[in-house]
């Protein structure tokens, strides 16, 4: 059988239509849900490293964070201990630490529990670091990976992936900002 070089453009154009339509077909099959989102924030304190590693390094105490009321918690700082945050009006958060590197100036936890409508996320973990920066300040780093409130597709506004790294980003700023005006008005 002899093909012409008609012959053969015809048969790649009408793999190309069938290779559209089955794409097209399976589409909803072969998307995918939704992708790990970050946030990291920082901010420059003007106090020692140490000052600042006295403030955040004791996993029971969150009360340099504005929308947290009260900490409850087991275990202090031992891998594994736990805390509960009541938050202003009274929702919580359950969150469990799981690194924990006083020498390091850093810790690391996760919730274990929290209500999308409090804080469109899931999956959420998080570390927040002290190091040192120049003329004897301290820079505070919080950083965060975590996926949207919503683990479908198609999600609705309040719990995408733009809803949940804005609600994290906020939350990291406006803590970051309440503990450097309560460290350096030495309060």
């Amino acid at each position: 059988m002899r093909m012409t070089m008609g012959t053969a453009i015809a048969g790649v154009a009408a793999l190309a239509v069938v290779g559209t339509a089955l794409t097209a077909a399976f589409e909803p099959v072969w998307a995918h849900g939704p992708t790990r989102q970050k946030v990291r924030e920082s901010i420059e304190i003007s106090a020692p490293p140490a000052k600042v590693w006295a403030a955040i390094g004791n996993f029971q105490d969150m009360s340099w964070l504005p929308p947290v009321t009260k900490t409850e918690g087991q275990k202090a700082n031992e891998i594994g201990a736990t805390r509960t945050l009541t938050l202003t009006g009274g929702p919580t958060i359950e969150e469990e630490l799981y690194k924990y590197e006083p020498e390091m100036l850093s810790y690391s936890y996760r919730i274990t529990k929290v209500d999308v409508k409090v804080l469109p996320v899931t999956n959420y973990s998080s570390t927040l670091t002290v190091s040192p920066a120049p003329d004897g300040k301290a820079k505070l780093e919080w950083a965060g990976a975590f996926y949207r409130g919503y683990p479908n597709n198609d999600p609705p506004p309040e719990l995408s992936d733009e809803a949940a790294v804005k609600a994290v980003s906020g939350l990291y700023k406006a803590g970051l900002e309440a503990l450097k005006k309560k460290i350096e008005s030495g309060s």
